[in-house]
């Protein structure tokens, strides 16, 4: 018996709802106190309990030998585990009766209409980015902004793999949290897709904190938020981001930052705009030399 259960992978779905049932306490959920845990969270019975469903048909997902429960059966699992709107929907992904499609190459072309919206938005920081967080375009300002904003980079591996980037975040928990949820998105889209299985596995050898936020399976919606910077040039930024879909493309999204109009960060954004559009320094004189005079102003 227990070498046919070897011949099943847990595949996505019996990882996912592992994950998820290892970060469920029981005492939150009300059930009784069983005892010293092995490992944490759930028990398989308990979560089949709280599902609904036998404890023999759970494990069987889990463990791969069931890859494709009903609709309402993931409804109800969804509800045992806790799940919000983003983790059910991506539930439901997982347990689709449809087989994953062939990974195919994706082309992440920028329209030239992005590519001329970009160049007029020259006072704004703005980055294009694919679906693995290919940065495939940037204002001039978005560079300045940070490294790794620069066209051709990977945003995931600089900001868990560059030490400048991560002292660049004030919040890089959060920053690479976001990042990880990303890239748990793509895999439930295409969890063959080659570009992918190689970045996860470049980011699991040499980054400790994506390889705990990958065994976490978060799944987030591509909402704007904070981004919390301490810029070398201009200081501290506090800026908000908007993250827009671009219609007609495979998945390439406009992140745009921006500073709460007369605040200090707004001035400093506006002050890196004027050292990002002025003329080289010539001799010794540095840009960040020459914000200092208004650093001091801005405290």
């Amino acid at each position: 018996m227990a070498q046919g259960s070897d011949k099943h992978a847990p595949g996505p779905l019996g990882e996912y709802l592992r994950a998820r049932r290892a970060l469920l306490s029981p005492e939150l959920l009300g059930l009784p106190d069983a005892g010293r845990r092995r490992v944490p969270g759930l028990r398989r019975h308990e979560l089949a309990l709280l599902a609904g469903v036998s404890t023999e048909y759970y494990i069987r997902l889990e463990q791969g030998r069931n890859r494709h429960p009903s609709p309402q059966i993931v409804e109800a699992l969804a509800k045992a585990l806790h799940l919000d709107a983003e983790g059910t929907a991506h539930l439901h992904q997982l347990a689709a009766s449809a087989p994953p499609r062939r990974s195919r190459p994706r082309g992440e072309q920028v329209p030239a209409g992005i590519r001329m919206l970009l160049e007029s938005w020259s006072a704004l920081p703005v980055v294009v980015a694919g679906r693995l967080c290919d940065v495939r375009a940037a204002t001039p300002l978005a560079v300045a902004l940070s490294p790794a904003h620069r066209p051709g980079v990977n945003l995931a591996r600089e900001v868990f793999l560059n030490d400048a980037v991560r002292t660049l975040h004030r919040d890089w928990d959060l920053a690479t949290a976001s990042l990880a949820s990303t890239l748990r998105v793509a895999a439930g889209e295409d969890p063959g897709d080659p570009r992918l299985s190689a970045l996860v596995g470049e980011l699991s050898v040499h980054s400790e904190r994506f390889r705990h936020l990958w065994a976490r399976h978060d799944v987030r919606p591509k909402q704007g938020g904070r981004a919390l910077l301490r810029h070398p040039q201009v200081g501290e930024l506090d800026l908000r981001t908007e993250k827009l879909a671009i219609l007609g493309t495979n998945g390439l999204l406009m992140m745009c930052f921006h500073a709460e109009p007369g605040s200090p960060s707004a001035e400093r954004l506006a002050l890196l705009a004027s050292l990002t559009a002025a003329e080289p320094p010539t001799g010794t004189e540095t840009a960040t030399a020459r914000a200092e005079p208004l650093r001091h102003r801005l405290g």
